[in-house]
């Protein structure tokens, strides 16, 4: 909870790479709030309210889960929501924007895309804004793993990466203007 917040405002992207991985992690957990309870919440050094506020988010969160029917795979609507306005930020900065440094971006991930869109059997009806970020946590999780990658999929790791820090920063400014 106190690491997402602080993800979703710095920046989107790692956000929603952070809870892709929570989401997979509560299904470890079987979506048992006890086991979280063990296993996550006691880790947390903090005070019996502030124990309290997590234990209530990730007890929300497996809920959510259940009630959306993403127990075993997918994502929840809050965070496809989100996947959804970083997609309508890229097309208005290739179409709209006319953005030059990001349609460079695109441009560089683009073979990347097209490789990694037909490894991973994926359809056009996935974005390549989801597309890069599925990507990108699949390789965050062989680094987890400690797996080794070989340089061509590094190499299109940075494409991703690059394409999505700029769609972050973007989205950030955005956030910040509409607050205003």
């Amino acid at each position: 909870m106190l690491i997402a917040k602080e993800k979703k405002n710095s920046n989107i992207a790692e956000y929603i790479l952070y809870m892709w991985q929570i989401e997979d992690i509560l299904r470890a957990l079987n979506l048992d709030i006890e086991q979280v309870n063990k296993h996550i919440v006691s880790g947390f050094q903090s005070d019996e309210e502030t124990s309290k506020e997590i234990y209530d988010w990730y007890d929300n969160l497996i809920e959510m889960m259940k009630q959306e029917k993403v127990e075993l795979k997918g994502h929840i609507q809050p965070l496809k929501n989100t996947v959804d306005e970083l997609t309508e930020i890229h097309f208005f900065l290739l179409h709209k924007a006319r953005d030059q440094r990001y349609h460079q971006l695109v441009t560089a991930a683009a073979s990347n895309l097209v490789e990694f869109r037909h490894k991973a059997d994926v359809d056009d009806s996935v974005s390549d804004v989801e597309l890069a970020l599925n990507a990108l946590y699949g390789n965050l999780m062989l680094r987890l793993q400690q797996k080794e990658v070989n340089k061509e999929t590094v190499a299109a790791m940075e494409s991703f990466s690059k394409m999505i820090a700029y769609l972050a920063t973007k989205y950030k400014q955005m956030e910040e203007e509409n607050k205003k």
